[in-house]
């Protein structure tokens, strides 16, 4: 059974960072692509960023393009999300989530992933 541990979540001032780390168990972390969404007090949980399998490929939402950058290290079992520029909009839980594929289309709708994390919170104090 897939088990996925986020950690790095923290409190921060405005244009500061933070790197998110998610440590993936119980299966071949090779055959997942792995996405990072959040979710806002009151607001729906929206996709972040993701890498696919190989980790060639990434896809990020908008609003972060530019600021943020994901990666994974298949050797370790771990994908990081560095954080940068922060804006109290980024302000949420950050979950990661893995899905099992051959793709290297990263998938943006949460429902596509079965596994998921238990979130780790992100403050951005202005």
């Amino acid at each position: 059974q897939v088990q996925l541990v986020e950690s790095g979540g923290g409190l921060v001032q405005v244009a500061e960072s933070l790197t998110l780390s998610c440590a993936f168990s119980g299966g071949t972390f090779s055959q997942y692509n792995v996405a990072w969404f959040r979710q806002a007090p009151g607001k729906g949980r929206e996709f972040v960023a993701g890498v696919d399998w190989s980790g060639e490929k990434t896809r990020y939402e908008d609003s972060v393009k530019g600021r943020f950058s994901v990666s994974r290290d298949n050797a370790k079992n771990t994908v990081h999300l560095q954080l940068n520029s922060l804006e109290p909009e980024d302000t949420a839980v950050y979950y990661c989530a893995a899905e099992m594929t051959t793709s290297s289309v990263v998938i943006t709708y949460d429902r596509a992933y079965l596994s998921w994390g238990r979130g780790t919170q992100v403050t951005v104090s202005s």
